[in-house]
């Protein structure tokens, strides 16, 4: 997504959302109430959980509730105990009715209610270097373009690979500052006794190995944009000078005596829930305002799968020669389909690029699976729709992990960092589906 075109004045239209309550009804947690409206909550025993729970039976990633302009979607992500509703186990159900959930030991009911909230939707599938034809990217589009136009603090917020500097470079592109500085530092990939220096700069002699002075990105991106990226890894001990260089809108190098203004926008990004570590005493509340002036979120992949198709589309067509997804094969395509997206659009990214090149190793299928037709589109009525997804995902899930264990011959480790999830994940799917370690 490489697009970098400036976007002028998008068509917009209205979208509305009821609001809904969440309330635990049974369990350690009984009384606690979340309303809320088109966002998603996160359900489990993390801190950093939209509802947080302290029942023992429930995991820390338990699961999502996802409020739509239709009623509410309700995801399991993995849990140990899993969900229940109607004496049923269920992976995912959508309902538009007052709905029990049990959740170990655990009740929530979650009541639709008469109140709604209007958003702002966007009529273009892309902004900038983003695409996306579902309703929350097209919201997120006419967030984005709003704010484009205004010299706003933003702290953008999601999961990781969900394209958080892509619409960090959007903003900036298509924003009154587009012609100066679009700088990015990762907070979490330098060594903290660095994050200073490479914030701020220094003056040659200013620390051991400091032979000649040297900027920092503040100064970089003077006239710019600065986007610093997992903002929530800043050491703590330098989140008040990063206050004051936002406060005072200059910077004093390492060893310098005199400050310098800079003419910078901050954009901000994390994967963490900020109000939660503020709560954990992690990160400071004020600079949390600071950067905090806007708020936007990107939604992962798994809440946007009809995005699916034109992502696969454009990530092929950047191949050369130029691919077509007419090209997947059938089962490729349906496991494509089935498949939670853990590592969202960069997931998606780097399995195009090893189904391009080697689509049988990658997902173990057979000369014969790969050649056959795709057989034409019917909905046979043969079993309900929440088996036939949780079926789909297992047998994604089985014949990927064979494919990793047969590409890194059994090392665990080697296969976590393809699949770009922990070792624990690997060793988690290994025992569900009996799939024995080896190495």
């Amino acid at each position: 997504m490489t697009d970098h075109t400036r976007t002028t004045g998008p068509a917009l239209e209205k979208a509305r959302y009821e609001r809904a309550r969440v309330a635990v009804t049974r369990g350690p947690d009984a009384g606690l109430v979340v309303e809320a409206a088109g966002c998603t909550l996160r359900v489990g025993t993390a801190h950093d959980s939209d509802v947080v729970l302290s029942d023992d039976t429930v995991s820390r990633r338990h699961c999502e509730i996802e409020l739509t302009e239709h009623g509410f979607k309700v995801r399991d992500v993995g849990s140990t105990n899993g969900i229940r509703s109607g004496g049923l186990r269920v992976i995912e159900v959508e309902s538009a009715e007052i709905t029990e959930l049990s959740l170990g030991e655990t009740t929530l009911t979650v009541t639709p209610l008469s109140q709604t909230e209007s958003r702002d939707r966007a009529k273009a599938h892309r902004f900038g270097a983003l695409l996306g034809a579902s309703p929350k990217m097209r919201e997120l589009f006419a967030e984005l373009e709003r704010l484009a136009k205004t010299s706003l603090s933003v702290l953008i917020e999601g999961e990781t690979g969900t394209g958080k500097e892509l619409a960090a470079e959007s903003l900036h592109r298509n924003s009154d500052r587009s012609d100066g500085p679009f700088v990015v530092f990762d907070c979490s990939a330098v060594a903290p006794t660095l994050v200073e220096s490479e914030l701020f700069g220094h003056e040659r002699g200013a620390f051991t190995g400091a032979a000649t002075a040297r900027s920092g990105v503040f100064e970089e991106a003077d006239g710019g944009t600065l986007f610093l990226d997992e903002i929530g890894e800043l050491p703590k001990d330098l989140q008040p000078k990063l206050l004051r260089a936002l406060e005072k809108r200059e910077v004093k190098r390492l060893g310098g005596r005199r400050a310098e203004p800079v003419n910078v926008r901050i954009v901000t990004a994390t994967n963490r829930n900020l109000p939660a570590e503020i709560r954990a005493d992690s990160f400071r509340q004020d600079l949390y305002y600071r950067i905090a002036g806007a708020r936007v979120h990107l939604p992962p992949l798994r809440e946007r799968m009809e995005d699916l198709p034109m992502l696969i589309d454009h990530f092929l067509a950047l191949d050369a020669p130029k691919l077509s997804r007419d090209m997947i094969a059938p089962p490729v395509w349906e496991m494509f389909s089935a498949h939670r997206w853990p590592g969202n659009v960069r997931e998606l990214r780097n399995a195009v690029q090893r189904l391009v090149v080697a689509p049988e190793l990658a997902l173990h299928l057979s000369e014969e699976q790969l050649s056959a037709p795709r057989p034409p589109v019917t909905a046979p009525a043969l079993e309900p729709l929440r088996d036939a997804r949780r079926n789909a995902s297992e047998a994604f899930e089985r014949a990927y992990l064979r494919a990793l264990l047969e590409r890194t011959q059994g090392n665990i480790s080697r296969a976590a960092a393809i699949a770009e999830v922990s070792r624990q994940m690997v060793q988690k799917l290994l025992r569900k589906y009996g799939m024995r370690e080896q190495g």
